[in-house]
């Protein structure tokens, strides 16, 4: 799993109870998966079709910094398969889990359409046929 955005627990980020508002987080991850698609589909017309059962382990509270990773599961014709794991970047406690995002590829007219991609690629390594 890679660990690619950190976010600091803000007043505005939190629910009656104090902690962080589960909506706020599912926000974060969501952007956070359609900009990981966009960069892996060189595409910027990606939405995000499924997310499977959100499992929250723990809270946050104001002032923590918590980390946003994502790992490709599969590269499907038109998607991409991620799952997501968020964490407390100072304890390493887990806040959530999320088995599958789905993000669908489209095309012009809005339609899903073929990527073809079959694995990751990083950017530092596109960069090297430049």
């Amino acid at each position: 799993m890679r660990f690619h955005t950190r976010k600091w627990i803000k007043p505005e980020d939190l629910n009656p109870n104090g902690t962080l508002f589960g909506g706020r987080l599912l926000e974060w991850i969501d952007e956070e998966a359609a900009l990981y698609a966009i960069i892996q589909l060189e595409n910027q017309k990606v939405v995000t079709k499924f997310m499977s059962e959100i499992n929250f382990l723990s809270a946050a509270k104001q002032g923590d910094i918590v980390e946003i990773g994502l790992e490709v599961i599969k590269f499907g014709k038109s998607s991409l398969t991620l799952s997501c794991e968020v964490r407390n970047k100072m304890t390493r406690e887990y806040i959530i889990t999320i088995d599958q995002i789905i993000m669908v590829n489209l095309g012009k007219d809005g339609k899903p359409t073929p990527h073809g991609k079959t694995e990751v690629e990083f950017v530092k390594d596109r960069l090297k046929d430049n």
